[in-house]
């Protein structure tokens, strides 16, 4: 590992995501609605990593393979999000969070939403950073770890694209309103897209652990985005706003939780 730069890259992709959330904040503060802090998430780690990509001297190889898959991810979720939201009003999650605000509500916001995504932004793309100031030839072993963390990429990167496409047909037909959406991949995962950044987020891992420094400097990012999809703000508060919904516990009950598998029958047979 190059310590020094790489050093100088963890301050400098830090103002960089902090940048990108306090332009969202501004613009939330000006509509009065914070839910655009949502695409803000996935813009923030693409300029992490292009920032990254630039500082750490551009060029081929493992610098310029995990900028690529983490600009490509972080940019289809962003614009995925962006499209979803267009036309609604406040998310009801933040709703609910700043109606609890002591004071001004956009300094909570500021605090609780905008910095608190921005660190985690920072933190989650560490491996990205870490991978790119990695030194060392490209073995059969940096290979392999490559070839598997890409597959790995990729296959999340279709779950999330695939569901979120499968949930947004379903969510347009009239005849769906007040059902429960589970159909597609929705019929062996509860939560493709949290798969999805699950797989994502591994494979991208696998990519700069072709550095043994690399690897344990940055494990802590896969590990908490594993948290958070599945025990923080991802999978468990989820679950929390749908139980109650006509046709969720029948729902729960044939269905995998995260990991995808084929629907338990729950006919009794």
């Amino acid at each position: 590992m190059n310590w020094g730069a790489f050093g100088v890259n963890l301050a400098v992709s830090a103002g960089a995501a902090l940048a990108v959330m306090l332009v969202a904040f501004a613009v939330g503060v000006r509509k009065r609605m914070h839910r655009g802090v949502d695409v803000a998430w996935g813009a923030a780690f693409a300029a992490v990593a292009l920032v990254t990509y630039g500082m750490s001297g551009g060029g081929v190889g493992r610098g310029l393979l995990l900028t690529v898959l983490t600009v490509v991810w972080g940019l289809r979720l962003a614009a995925h999000i962006a499209w979803r939201g267009r036309g609604h009003g406040e998310d009801p999650r933040y709703e609910r969070m700043l109606a609890r605000a002591p004071g001004n509500r956009s300094l909570y916001a500021l605090r609780k939403v905008y910095l608190l995504q921005g660190a985690l932004v920072w933190l989650i793309s560490l491996p990205v950073q870490a991978g790119s100031y990695a030194i060392g030839a490209a073995d059969g072993r940096v290979l392999a770890l490559a070839v598997v963390g890409t597959a790995l990429w990729a296959t999340g990167v279709a779950f999330e694209a695939v569901g979120d496409h499968q949930l947004a047909r379903f969510r347009a037909d009239p005849a769906n309103r007040g059902r429960i959406m589970d159909r597609g991949l929705w019929a062996w995962t509860r939560h493709p897209n949290y798969f999805g950044d699950f797989c994502v987020w591994w494979g991208i891992f696998l990519v700069a652990a072709g550095s043994t420094q690399a690897a344990a400097v940055s494990v802590v990012a896969p590990l908490m985005m594993s948290y958070l999809l599945i025990g923080g703000s991802g999978k468990r508060l989820l679950e929390r706003h749908m139980e109650g919904r006509p046709g969720y516990a029948e729902y729960v009950a044939r269905t995998s939780g995260f990991l995808p598998m084929p629907p338990a029958r729950t006919d009794g047979r």
